[in-house]
């Protein structure tokens, strides 16, 4: 598989379901779940490099489902995304990473907390300054990759 890979309308029905599972709306924060159709635009829209994990893992969960995740009432769901945790390994938490980034770059969930809907750069942000001797050994050790000329 490539990276040009698209991902099949079973397994975008996937997508949506188990990113609906991962992160809930929830009426008390004002904010949709990760099934949303803005967030699920977004996350097919920056797959990218990680199409072919996310699509091996949408496909574990339809094998372990016997069918379209999807299609299955909620409480078989989620026995089966029980089961793909234990065992989803490298795929399954390349899908819970593409799916978190994506919702929590989402404007909404953003305002929701407190945060300011901007870039992280050029301003940046300003972290405290911490305890820079938890560095030391790390330094004691020395180099060990082969200096630029």
């Amino acid at each position: 598989m490539s990276e040009s890979l698209q991902l099949t309308r079973a397994q975008r029905d996937d997508l949506r379901t188990v990113a609906g599972m991962i992160v809930p709306a929830s009426d008390e924060y004002k904010v949709p779940g990760a099934d949303d159709a803005a967030i699920q635009a977004d996350i097919l829209a920056t797959l990218g490099r990680d199409t072919k994990l996310v699509a091996t893992a949408l496909d574990h969960l339809a094998r372990l489902a016997g069918r379209p995740l999807a299609e299955l009432e909620a409480t078989k769901r989620d026995a089966v995304a029980q089961e793909f945790r234990k065992h989803g390994g490298a795929a399954a938490a390349t899908l819970v990473r593409v799916v978190l980034q994506c919702y929590y770059r989402d404007d909404r969930v953003l305002r929701s907390l407190g945060l300011e809907l901007r870039a992280p750069f050029p301003r940046g942000h300003v972290l405290p300054d911490g305890d820079w001797s938890l560095l030391d050994p790390v330094k004691a050790r020395g180099g060990s990759l082969r200096r630029a000329p």
